[in-house]
């Protein structure tokens, strides 16, 4: 896959920057799970991360129900305000981890090649 650049995956998703003409396009970043893609800039990727930590609170009531993880009963709001989804619990966390996952390697990559450049 010549046209990304892959920044992080799990076992649900994937998040890279495309490429066009060989260039890497970093205002924004693509992420796909479950069918579904989002192309976010980092700001949106961070709105998520908090909207992703405000529903697992909201759902904890949830805690000692037996079929919570299989449960698509859960929304998760979404930075595009016209788009929320039915997720499981075990979607919400993979998806957390995805998107978790795809900030600390942008803030790594930042520190490495920016800030922490000798």
């Amino acid at each position: 896959m010549k046209d990304i650049e892959q920044i992080y995956h799990n076992n649900f998703g994937v998040s890279f920057y495309w490429k066009k003409e060989n260039k890497t396009i970093l205002d924004k970043v693509q992420l796909v799970f479950r069918e579904t893609g989002f192309y976010l800039s980092v700001a949106e990727l961070n709105q998520f991360c908090d909207l992703i930590e405000d529903s697992l609170i909201e759902n904890t009531c949830c805690e000692s129900c037996q079929i919570k993880n299989s449960c698509h009963k859960f929304l998760l709001k979404t930075p595009l305000p016209q788009v929320d989804l039915a997720v499981s619990m075990k979607e919400i966390k993979s998806i957390k981890d995805l998107v978790e996952g795809t900030l600390f390697r942008l803030d790594l990559d930042e520190y490495v090649y920016g800030a922490g450049l000798n």
